[in-house]
């Protein structure tokens, strides 16, 4: 059994603000979320600049004394599974909570509680370590409070795939629905890691971007001058549905999904083969899987992290999959706007893509002043561009050689 599947809701927590339409306003007027770290001094820190979110108060998705319990990851993703099944329209009743799943992951957790507990362990002994330490951070947590929250009783999964997570969760939760498993699903990806642990180590690897100077630009896909990733954290989760129960409960269809593909590099352990060979395979798995020649695709939001290595590997790979059309493709990052959410990046991206298509822009990349050699597509510099986008696909890859691609379309 195959069926088709479409997205109805949308919610997005993101250094841009809490809500889609504030990250999608934000990103077409080319705004930057990025800014120096708050939540920790970082004055000893090589790498002092951040995507934070701003303006997200946990109590107003949840009781002060509940929010204590869980980690803020957990908080980012209840908001946008809230945000996004309010924007689907979706009611779920004693009928239909059997029928409904919720499929959502981070690609590393509860960090700040486990630094937490680890201090209060060392420091003042085993007596002091918090009762909800485990529940609190655990990585499937924001999809077992989703599920208890709403009512929710189809599958429960979570997924770990690094920078893939979000994707992976999207694209699992689409084959679920398929092939029968459930009817809908609350799916995609959150994060919280802006801490002194995870920032030191991403510093250690020196993938981060050190343009502590002049944050907003730091992050800059493709362009000549990048020097790294810049942390983000936030949620990006989807509704997705079956489409003839969506249509049967008169639901707002944002556009369809079209199909997914999964590849592995088999290479390194960050990163990706000069020759873009898992990325290129997990395009064109992605395509195979929709049915569509690569001429049918109008947009790309890349996975565009700002590393000098990943950026030109990703053009690469676009280049071998779309030949001469990858010359008359959009392509945008709009990390350069919100910095790289880790695990939530593949839920937001997917989101965005969702949106190109549902609006005909295509959002900008920021800070690209001067492409670097080999980066010679259209990479929507600076400013926003109006164009008809029938098919987009949305990028994922992360550590560990695991990759992600997702193509949507407006519905036909």
């Amino acid at each position: 059994m195959s069926r088709r599947v479409v997205i109805t809701g949308m919610g997005l927590v993101t250094p841009l603000g809490v809500g889609t339409e504030a990250t999608w306003e934000g990103l077409i007027a080319g705004r930057s979320g990025i800014g120096p770290i708050t939540r920790f001094d970082a004055s000893a820190f090589s790498a002092r600049i951040a995507g934070e979110v701003k303006g997200f108060n946990s109590e107003d998705w949840l009781e002060a004394k509940e929010a204590r319990k869980y980690d803020l990851f957990v908080h980012f993703g209840i908001a946008a599974a809230e945000l996004a099944v309010r924007a689907a329209e979706l009611h779920i009743t004693a009928e239909n909570a059997p029928r409904v799943g919720v499929v959502i992951g981070s690609g590393i957790g509860g960090l700040p509680g486990i630094a937490e507990n680890h201090t209060a362990l060392v420091e003042r002994g085993p007596r002091r370590v918090s009762p909800f330490f485990i529940p609190g951070t655990i990585v499937n947590m924001v999809a077992g409070q989703v599920s208890i929250r709403l009512g929710a009783k189809g599958p429960n999964v979570a997924t770990c795939t690094a920078c893939s997570t979000g994707a992976h969760a999207i694209g699992d939760a689409f084959l679920y629905i398929k092939h029968g498993y459930c009817d809908a699903a609350i799916c995609g990806g959150a994060e919280a890691v802006v801490t002194p642990l995870a920032v030191a180590g991403f510093a250690s690897m020196r993938a981060l971007s050190t343009r502590n100077d002049e944050p907003e630009r730091a992050s800059r896909p493709w362009d000549r001058d990048r020097d790294g990733f810049v942390m983000g954290e936030g949620a990006g989760i989807l509704v997705i549905e079956e489409l003839e129960s969506a249509r049967r409960r008169g639901a707002p269809i944002v556009c369809e999904i079209l199909g997914f593909g999964m590849s592995g590099d088999a290479y390194h352990i960050t990163a990706p083969s000069a020759d873009g060979d898992g990325p290129a395979r997990v395009m064109k798995a992605a395509l195979d899987d929709a049915a569509l020649h690569p001429e049918a695709v109008d947009y790309i939001n890349a996975h565009g992290t700002s590393t000098p290595h990943g950026d030109r590997v990703e053009t690469l790979a676009i280049k071998r999959v779309f030949g001469e059309h990858a010359y008359k493709l959009a392509v945008s990052s709009t990390k350069s706007a919100t910095g790289h959410l880790l695990g939530a990046a593949g839920g937001l991206e997917t989101g965005i893509a969702a949106l190109a298509v549902a609006r005909d822009l295509i959002p900008p990349t920021l800070n690209l002043d001067n492409s670097d050699e080999g980066c010679d597509l259209d990479y929507t510099a600076h400013r926003a561009a109006r164009r008809q986008v029938n098919v987009a696909i949305s990028n994922s890859f992360g550590f560990g050689g695991t990759n992600a691609c997702i193509v949507v379309g407006k519905l036909r």
